[in-house]
């Protein structure tokens, strides 16, 4: 189906977004519902779509057979792809949104770390390598966000909240799966990897800028069908909004035909004012009327005024619908009445104009205040002729979002946005009523509960007779607590509603009522158990269980240049340049590449203003000059700290500065876990609590929350009860071609370029084949009169071998 509008052709974007042949409907492919324990249908963030709920309980939420099957046969050898989700995720929860997957071989997965504050896309590459891009970025706010991760072979883009955050080049992924890959939502599996909060809208995309479907007004000129759709659902809610009114005033009439029967009069108070009965007044943008003592209001519906040519629709302050304007036309541009326009002359004079009575006048600029940011910082505006630094604060300056309506700056002014549970009763969200989550059934108040609406939210309130299990969750009693359940006592009760459930120790395995002891002989730290009490470990580690990490620093293995020094990585070490010093880009493996940082040249000291900085071999010196007093006193944060202070971080409570002569010296909290009030924030592994501690991906082995350890070649950690991973650390390699060994997690350099994994392919190196034909490096071919012999020239090197394919 092809649709001509303006120039553009639409065959992608059909009815209500994208064509079904590229789209896969994760929720709709998954039947989500009651279908999966662990997951309840709550509102969603937009248009009264559904969203899930996911819980920190024990749960499977796995496709099916043949789902997988329909999703795979969709994604099966695609080169351009896109992963799009609407997600609200617990603060500091770590917790994987989609994952495609078999064993431990990751084809597709997209992760959001609260603990490190990552968005982690992980797949296999073209040479089936595992390959994890890093995104720094802050995901898990307990706020509503629109993710997008968009991949066109070698290039990948992430956006959020319809924002470009990353562009980046990347290795190729490959979309070949085998056999029994299975595709997960909220989770890698039964056991890791929990999403905890609530997701909507969770789709794969086969094409390239899938964006566009989730954000239909970004970097586009042609519009797409979401556009007629949105009319379409506008016109849809105003006739819903007209058959409601037209009830309502067909029942205001029955009742004013029965005032004459009435002996009084109730009124409604109203923010201090009072309304006689049938009284009707306006409040923002509702139509309220006193009805019985009762105030009922309804939003007001807006019907787009029929302006004469020489006027424009415009939202007019303590107005809800948008009114009739006078405009001007100047430079081949309309304005609205009271829009200012900035021009600059030919000598550069900025020139200030104000629409007026149709006309644009002159207006005196003001006085330009000093900004304190560099050049490079400031911004012009096209409304004003003075600079703003960027991120200037547009709503200090006043603003119109009224009761319920938040305003935020964005970068060239200010907006209004409805607070949370609360929706918008005009497209600009100036104004906003409240959700009433229990008369529209948009809460997820569970059994013995009864749900009662709060400004922006709503509470679960327990029966009578009955104890909270959650925020959400009552039971008559606590089988648990009293003793009266069936687990048994190597397992742990957990209580339910209406119930309990049992699950096995670490150490034991079964159903929960019965539990066996397991053997053991655990290797920790990726090791490979090979018999009874016997280990192998993976490089790096030592001891009987692998428990052991080798320190290369400390064995005198590594030597480090003196201006770097030696840091110890499970199973691993690399040479880091010392505090004064930085690489200069080259990454020799021993420092040598570390450089002195000038402090005072780059402005990298907090020497006082009554100080003079000087230079040193690894740091800077603030010296009092000669014949003046100094006060020793230090700059930090562009406020003055008196010598001898000591404060704690604004941006981090976990960190202590002090002014000492000067100098800024700032370090970590120490951890005193001995000390009944310390900080649990700052010091997870102070926890004691049995809660805070971490299941081992294996399921055999519990770790206390501050606790890491390796596995397969990914650094983990375990905090508050949730495990993080991300991958290991590995020293640069510069050279041509490299390997990964097998069983090993970092590449090392190899010379023959057809045992690499990976290589710098240069263009200018080519290779011939056997027919004579030139092939640039990267490419690939079968040899001509076989099947299966695959050949690829390496920087004008042909190597050959067998296809896996074949195999």
């Amino acid at each position: 189906v092809k649709t001509f509008f303006r120039g553009c052709v639409w065959t992608r974007f059909l009815g209500f977004g994208v064509d079904p042949a590229l789209r896969v409907d994760v929720f709709g492919e998954l039947r989500l519902g009651d279908a999966f324990a662990g997951v309840s249908q709550v509102p969603g963030f937009h248009n009264d779509t559904r969203a899930f709920l996911f819980q920190d309980t024990a749960r499977d939420v796995k496709s099916s057979a043949d789902a997988t099957e329909r999703i795979l046969q969709k994604l099966r050898n695609k080169k351009e792809f896109t992963v799009l989700a609407t997600v609200k995720q617990e603060t500091l929860n770590s917790g994987v949104i989609l994952s495609i997957h078999r064993s431990e071989q990751r084809f597709l997965e997209l992760e959001s770390s609260g603990q490190r504050n990552e968005i982690r896309l992980h797949y296999r590459t073209q040479g089936q390598q595992p390959h994890t891009e890093v995104f720094p970025y802050t995901l898990a706010d307990d706020q509503w966000h629109k993710v997008s991760v968009a991949l066109s072979a070698s290039h990948i883009l992430l956006h959020v909240d319809c924002n470009r955050i990353y562009e980046r080049v990347v290795e190729p992924p490959s979309m070949d799966f085998p056999e029994e890959t299975s595709i997960w939502l909220g989770q890698r599996n039964s056991a890791h990897g929990l999403f905890k909060g609530v997701m909507q809208d969770v789709q794969l995309l086969v094409m390239p800028q899938g964006y566009i479907s989730q954000c239909p007004d970004l970097n586009r000129t042609c519009p797409t069908c979401n556009d007629f759709h949105g009319l379409v659902q506008k016109i849809m809610e105003l006739q819903d909004i007209l058959a409601k009114t037209s009830s309502k005033l067909s029942k205001a009439e029955e009742k004013m035909n029965g005032l004459d029967r009435c002996y009084c009069e109730r009124t409604c108070s109203v923010k201090g004012v009072l309304y006689r009965e049938d009284e009707s007044w306006t409040d923002g943008c509702k139509n309220c009327t006193c009805s019985n003592g009762t105030a009922l209001c309804e939003p007001i519906s807006c019907v787009p005024p029929v302006c004469p040519p020489d006027s424009a629709p415009a939202y007019v302050p303590g107005r809800c619908c948008q009114e009739c304007q006078p405009v001007c036309l100047f430079r081949k541009r309309v304005y609205v009445e009271g829009e200012k326009q900035a021009l600059r002359d030919s000598s550069g004079k900025c020139l200030l104009f104000e629409c007026r009575d149709r006309t644009m006048h002159r207006v005196a600029p003001s006085i330009c205040p000093e900004l304190n940011c560099a050049e490079s910082e400031q911004m012009t505006l096209p409304d004003r002729c003075c600079n703003v630094c960027r991120g200037h604060d547009f709503c200090a300056e006043g603003h119109c979002c009224a009761e319920h309506s938040e305003c935020i700056s964005l970068e060239t002014g200010p907006r209004c946005r409805c607070r949370d549970g609360f929706r918008s009763l005009r497209d600009d969200e100036a104004y906003c009523e409240d959700i009433d989550e229990c008369a529209e059934g948009r809460h997820y108040c569970r059994e013995n509960t009864v749900c009662v609406n709060t400004p922006g939210s709503f509470m679960c309130i327990c029966h009578a007779g009955y104890i909270r299990i959650d925020d959400y969750s009552c039971t008559e009693h606590n089988e648990c607590a009293s003793g009266q359940h069936s687990c048994d006592e190597n397992a742990l009760c957990f209580n339910t509603v209406g119930g309990h459930s049992c699950s096995c120790k670490p150490g034991y395995t079964g159903n929960g009522t019965i539990c066996k002891a397991l053997c053991d002989g655990l290797c920790q730290n990726g090791g490979t158990c090979v018999s009874p009490d016997t280990c192998i470990c993976q490089q790096g580690f030592t001891g009987k269980r692998c428990e052991t990490d080798i320190d290369e620093c400390s064995s005198g293995f590594v030597e480090c240049d003196s201006r770097a020094t030696c840091i110890n990585l499970p199973g691993w070490y690399h040479c880091e340049c010392r505090d004064g010093y930085h690489d200069n880009g080259m990454f020799s493996a021993n420092g040598e590449s570390c450089e002195d940082i000038d402090e005072c040249g780059t402005g990298r000291n907090s020497c006082a203003n009554d100080t003079v900085c000087f230079n040193l071999e690894g740091g800077y010196d603030c010296r009092c000059p000669h014949g003046k007093n100094c006060t020793g006193d230090c700059i930090h944060d562009n406020k003055v700290k008196h010598n001898g202070q000591i404060w704690v971080l604004e941006n981090d409570r976990c960190s202590v500065c002090s002014c000492q002569s000067g100098l800024v010296m700032c370090r970590r909290m120490v951890c005193d876990c001995d000390n009944p009030t310390v900080d649990l924030f700052c010091c997870p592994e102070c926890d004691p609590r049995h809660s805070s501690q971490c299941l081992h991906q294996n399921g055999l082995l519990a770790y206390s929350t501050g606790a890491s350890w390796v596995e397969s070649c990914q650094q983990c950690q375990c905090l508050q009860g949730e495990v993080d991973c991300w991958p290991l650390s590995c020293p640069p390699v510069d050279c041509e071609f490299t390997l990964i060994p097998e069983g090993e997690c970092c590449p090392r350099c190899v010379t023959d370029p057809c045992q690499a994994d990976t290589i710098r392919n240069d263009i200018t190196k080519t290779c011939t084949d056997e027919h004579g034909l030139v092939r640039f490096s990267g490419s690939s071919w079968i040899k001509h009169g076989t099947e299966c012999t695959l050949c690829q020239c390496k920087n004008g090197h042909v190597c050959c071998s067998v296809d896996p394919m074949c195999l």
